[in-house]
């Protein structure tokens, strides 16, 4: 099937506003685009203004319904502010993907605390911030919601810390929080307010920020050696994946667990 083709009807989103962290660049934005195409109101959050500027100018040529918000996920005001003024400007909140990252190839000797922490802000704490601020708006009966059920949360994360990866201690140390984050509020959200909690962890991506910074050509060709299918995987596969938890029929796979 080619990267066009999409497995699912053009409307399958139709109608949701969601917001997406992560400044509109690598997975987030291909996320962004696909459910902008398949009929969702879209909001950005990210620092940068000018790359948040251009994704929003991308997703407008191709009629997408898009605004940009600059902000920090590791900060509290600026997560709130964003949350407050997508459902400003939308009327409401439907979902929510965390995939702001931070990350950067150092050995655990020569990391400082200090960048520990950074990228620990960013993906960890930056996550459960961003959750934390939309509660009111997506659990059920919450503001603005037009419907008796709650919304959907979807936490990007990656497949570092299952095993172990040389040079990558401060990334699988968060991105293991996030994973945890997201099943604990599965149980408790998901119980009490009817809010879909669910995880994508990418193995290598291509034409990402994160392969061109961390993974030299040499590499690249050494992991599609030893991957079953020889190829690393794109960034429309994750969001097809993330249309599928985020869209009415994602909800019998969470009723399963």
């Amino acid at each position: 099937m080619a990267k066009e083709e999409s497995p699912y009807k053009a409307d399958v989103v139709k109608g949701k506003v969601c917001l997406i962290t992560g400044e509109g660049s690598g997975i987030g934005f291909e996320i962004s685009t696909q459910f902008g195409k398949h009929g969702a109101s879209v909001a950005i959050m990210g620092r940068r203004k000018q790359v948040l500027d251009a994704a929003v100018s991308s997703l407008h040529s191709l009629g997408i319904n898009a605004v940009g918000y600059e902000g920090d996920v590791r900060k509290q005001e600026d997560a709130r502010r964003v949350v407050e003024s997508t459902v400003k400007n939308f009327g409401c909140l439907d979902i929510l993907v965390n995939a702001a990252a931070g990350n950067f190839l150092v050995s655990a000797e020569d990391l400082s605390p200090n960048g520990f922490r950074t990228v620990i802000d960013i993906d960890s704490v930056g996550t459960f911030t961003m959750c934390h601020e939309t509660l009111k708006y997506l659990k059920k009966g919450g503001h603005g919601r037009n419907s008796s059920r709650g919304g959907s949360i979807l936490n990007i994360t990656a497949t570092l810390h299952y095993t172990a990866s040389w040079y990558q201690i401060h990334v699988a140390a968060a991105k293991a929080a996030v994973d945890s984050i997201t099943r604990n509020l599965a149980l408790e959200w998901g119980t009490d307010y009817d809010i879909r909690v669910n995880g994508i962890a990418p193995g290598p991506i291509g034409d990402t920020p994160g392969m061109s910074k961390l993974v030299p050509d040499e590499i690249k060709s050494k992991t599609r050696e030893v991957m079953p299918p020889y190829k690393i995987g794109e960034k429309w596969d994750i969001a097809m994946a993330a249309l599928y938890l985020v869209s009415d029929a994602g909800e019998l796979l969470c009723s399963l667990f």
